[in-house]
């Protein structure tokens, strides 16, 4: 795999979780890595600063702060997200405008802060975090999955526009074993059940997103754009599926 010493990478949202993971992966790595969040860690990942992810100041201020030590960035992991559940019918107007302040504007402001940073002859990376949720409908998710289907268009938009100067590409995970999932379903023999459910067996933990991650910015992923790399367990397994490979199985026409 790819060296990336000499390399600046910067993670938003890199204090927990997902993107805590990519940035220690970037950092082991050989990178220089800068972490965004709003709240410092007690122990950051590199270089810490604070910032807003929603709002365009804030990164714009970062990004100048980052110019101003390390004068240049090679990679962008957009990994800071999210916006709160609730039914479309009542969805108050202000979330959502969050949400999309969050999963999307904030995103495309980082990428415009980070082009003139990049090194003109190319090799430089952006990897959006996505999500399932923008792929296919949930309960309780219409405005996080618009979020996340204007991302995946963003995506593939500034791919398009940006080469051979910036590879942009999208990681899209299904669960992953973070804390806060890990809470949200109860704890952890609970998250496990579920996880159990996919076709793989297991949700995926923060590493596994941090080493897709890690390939897209990579040399080996030199052609690689535009692109939205599922990171799910193989997906749901509907109820008709389960039943008719049992079926099969049964008949002496499945389990090859």
């Amino acid at each position: 795999m790819t060296s990336f010493t000499g390399r600046v990478a910067v993670v938003t949202g890199g204090t927990k979780g997902i993107g805590r993971a990519v940035a220690a992966r970037f950092e082991a790595a050989g990178a220089t890595v800068v972490t965004l969040a709003r709240s410092e860690p007690a122990q950051a990942v590199g270089r810490f600063i604070a910032a807003d992810l929603a709002s365009s100041a804030d990164i714009v201020a970062a990004f100048k702060a980052v110019a101003e030590e390390f004068g240049r960035v090679d990679v962008l992991v957009n990994n800071a997200g999210g916006a709160r559940p609730g039914r479309a019918l009542d969805y108050p107007e202000e979330a959502a405008r969050a949400a999309f302040d969050l999963n999307v504007l904030g995103v495309l402001c980082a990428a415009q802060c980070m082009y003139p940073l990049t090194p003109e002859h190319g090799g430089a990376s952006i990897v959006n975090i996505g999500s399932v949720a923008g792929t296919r409908p949930s309960p309780g998710t219409a405005v996080y999955g618009a979020a996340k289907a204007a991302l995946a268009s963003l995506t593939k938009s500034l791919a398009l526009e940006w080469a051979p100067r910036v590879r942009v590409n999208c990681v899209v995970p299904g669960p992953v074993l973070t804390e806060s999932l890990t809470a949200y379903y109860g704890g952890p023999e609970a998250a496990a059940l579920v996880g159990q459910g996919l076709p793989m067996g297991r949700m995926a933990e923060p590493g596994d997103i941090a080493g897709a991650c890690l390939y897209l910015a990579s040399d080996e992923a030199g052609q690689v754009s535009g692109a939205e790399l599922l990171v799910h367990g193989g997906g749901e397994a509907p109820r008709f599926n389960r039943e008719s490979g049992a079926a099969g199985r049964a008949a002496g026409t499945g389990g090859k």
